[in-house]
């Protein structure tokens, strides 16, 4: 993990201090590498932290010492210099972030839209497992109106915004069961978002007939929103995830070869459908 590292200063620096709540930039570090790689990022704190930020399932193995996990702390992302290269960010949940693909494969949705269309605007993940539009979380992180100044907003060269959140509003406790609300929180980012001149991709919510929260009643509290997101007066334009995903024969269900297994997430074929449709 040593023989090609390039050391990261801060200000010519080795060392920087963290204020609580505070964001710090690395000078930049020269590095030549192909599209899609993986990059190792190896930081030394010297003693106990306390709690830190982090980001609790990325799908990639990292170490803390000698011991693997799949969570990345203190680093918030990496930026690349580009001549006029404009940025999509996709404001999403579990979906997005990759649950249901494979760790170490690269194979979430947005991964897969970057690998086919290398010409076209750069991805930014943003997804969170467990988010929603509405309310903010301690386990699963403030929402989606809550952090889209910092995560959105804060992004360099953002042309457009993908708003892929909702079915955590609705299936997970509690459960909101009033569309409007969700409509209203959409209404309220898609206004923001044109206040910074961005262009907005809504995403349909997809099917979850199968997951362990599904009743009938919650499915159509979903279709209701995704019925309203049809009508093409929300969004600037619509990411139809529910049509690209939903098995013919069951609606409220995902395709049996887009499953993951559980009902929700969709697989790496899924995922690709996804990236197919944007």
């Amino acid at each position: 993990m040593t023989a090609n590292a390039e050391p990261v200063f801060f200000g010519g620096e080795k060392d920087v201090v963290l204020a609580a709540g505070a964001t710090v930039a690395s000078d930049p570090v020269a590095l030549d590498l192909p599209d899609g790689a993986d990059l190792v990022v190896s930081m030394y704190v010297p003693g106990p932290t306390g709690p830190l930020s982090f980001h609790r399932n990325v799908h990639a193995t990292g170490y803390i010492g000698d011991r693997a996990t799949n969570s990345v702390f203190l680093l918030t992302g990496v930026d690349v210099p580009a001549t006029g290269r404009q940025m999509v960010a996709v404001l999403g949940d579990s979906i997005t972030e990759g649950v249901g693909t494979p760790d170490n494969a690269n194979l979430r949705w947005p991964d897969q839209y970057a690998a086919r269309f290398r010409r076209r605007p750069a991805i930014a993940n943003l997804g969170i497992s467990g988010n929603r539009v509405l309310l903010d979380d301690a386990r699963f992180g403030p929402s989606g109106q809550s952090r889209f100044d910092r995560d959105v907003l804060g992004l360099p060269n953002v042309a457009t915004l993908v708003m892929f959140l909702g079915i955590n509003d609705i299936q997970q406790p509690p459960s909101q069961t009033d569309p409007a609300r969700i409509l209203q929180a959409y209404e309220q980012l898609v206004r923001r978002a044109h206040d910074h001149d961005l262009e907005v991709i809504g995403a349909t919510i997809g099917p979850f007939k199968g997951w362990i929260r599904y009743t009938e009643a919650l499915d159509q509290v979903r279709n209701d929103v995704n019925g309203v997101l049809r009508q093409g007066r929300l969004f600037d334009r619509l990411l139809d995830v529910d049509a690209a995903l939903r098995d013919p024969a069951d609606p409220a269900r995902l395709r049996p070869d887009f499953n993951s297994g559980d009902g929700l997430h969709p697989n790496s074929a899924g995922a690709k459908a996804i990236a197919l449709a944007l």
